[in-house]
Order: structure tokens, then sequence, then C-alpha cells
């Protein structure tokens, strides 16, 4: 890090270097397709180590999605106390969302209305604009479509807001809110949102659970940046 305090110096830049209070860095965690490689906090020392000499200075983990709840407290405690996330959100949305459309296909017939279509919607969108996806997954027919739908590297993130897939989920909602939702299948499907109602913490509702399943992910990073909540 000296060399970028060095660099700031030279360009007479020292007030504004005063101001910068983390480095970016990649501490050995990244994602692919369907693994994950865990923080090691052992081999992570020779970078962490060097936060020794720059006390006014925090790192902040480029990429720091599906680490565990262990993994990053074990960041926060070696100085990568800002944690960087994106695409487990995403990821977290997307499986919600599944799940509630598999809610939505057994629940729907019996009242007698029409499913939404948000999966048919959503595979129709990914297949006329692959330029989205088609450079990133590799290997068989099978193991692209897999990759497509399920895959670390998330890229149905880039389909949710397309006109046609944003109703479909919009009608996926209105529908399972204007029903009632079995307990058999929210624990089939939404596990532990299943527990949440159960214990009357969370609302027997479509769209609650959906932003649960999105909170619940967001709750690791909580419990790694502050210790009180164990």
């Amino acid at each position: 890090m000296s060399c970028f305090e060095q660099a700031f110096i030279k360009k007479g830049l020292q007030s504004e270097w005063d101001q910068v209070i983390a480095v970016v860095v990649q501490p050995g965690v990244e994602f692919e397709d369907a693994q994950i490689h865990e923080y090691n906090r052992s081999e992570a020392l020779p970078l962490t180590s060097a936060m020794v000499d720059f006390p006014n200075l925090v790192f902040e983990g480029h990429s720091t999605d599906y680490q565990t709840v262990k993994c990053l407290k074990a960041m926060v405690e070696d100085g990568i106390a800002i944690l960087k996330v994106g695409p487990a959100m995403i990821f977290a949305l997307r499986e919600m969302l599944f799940a509630l459309a598999l809610i939505e296909s057994e629940v729907m017939p019996i009242y007698g209305k029409e499913v939404s279509g948000f999966r048919d919607s959503l595979e129709k969108a990914m297949s006329e604009h692959p330029e989205n996806w088609m450079h990133h997954y590799h290997g068989s027919d099978e193991e692209v479509n897999l990759a497509k739908h399920y895959s670390f590297s998330d890229r149905v993130r880039y389909y949710f807001a397309t006109e046609t897939v944003e109703k479909s989920i919009e009608t996926l909602l209105s529908n399972l809110s204007n029903v009632s939702m079995p307990l058999t299948l929210l624990s089939q499907y939404v596990p532990v949102q299943y527990q949440k109602i159960r214990k009357g913490t969370l609302k027997n509702d479509a769209y609650e659970i959906l932003i649960d399943g999105i909170i619940t992910e967001l709750d690791h990073y909580y419990f790694a940046t502050y210790p009180s909540l164990d």
C-alpha cells in the first residue's frame, strides 16, 4: 500500500490520501459456477498482516459472496472490514422466486386459476437475448442450461427487469397473495421461512417471504460485522 501512498504524495494529494479509508483486495475468496473458494486466514496472512503498517486503513474484500458466517467473521477480524457482496443477493432472490413458482404450480390449479408463467417468461427472455450469459457458461448443452439458471456466477439478474419477466413476477406474487399457501408446501420449498411463519415472526405472504429470503442472506453479514448479534 505504500506505493499507493507515494503515488498520491507525488501528485500533491496528501490530503486526499488522508481521506482514504480502505484498499480493495482479493483475499483468496472467489466463486465459480458450482464451486466456492472459502476464506483461508493462514493463506491470507501475508496480505492481512500488511495492515499493521497502516493503522488508519482497512481492507475491502473484492468479492465475499457465498462465504460462510465463520469465514466472514474471520475476514472482519483480520482487517477485511468492508465486505463487498452482490451476486449472492440476486442468487437468493432467484432462489425464492423459483421456490414460489413451484408453490404456485401446485396451488393455482386447486383454485382453477392459471399460473404466472414466470419460469417460461424468464427462459424466453434468456433465449432471445443470450448475450448476457452465453460467453460465461461452458460445457455440454445440459451443463450450460443448468448454469444458466443456477450458477453462483449469476447472469439471471440481467433479465429480471425486462418487461415480460417483471410482469410475470408481479403476477406470481399477486396470484399467491390471493390464495392460501399451505404450510406443507412452505415446508417443502421455503423451509427457513416456514419455520419463521410457524414461530409467528414472518407473515404467510408471498412478498414477505420473498424479501425474507434476501434478508436471510444479508444476516450472515450482519452477524459477521456485529459480534454482539451472536
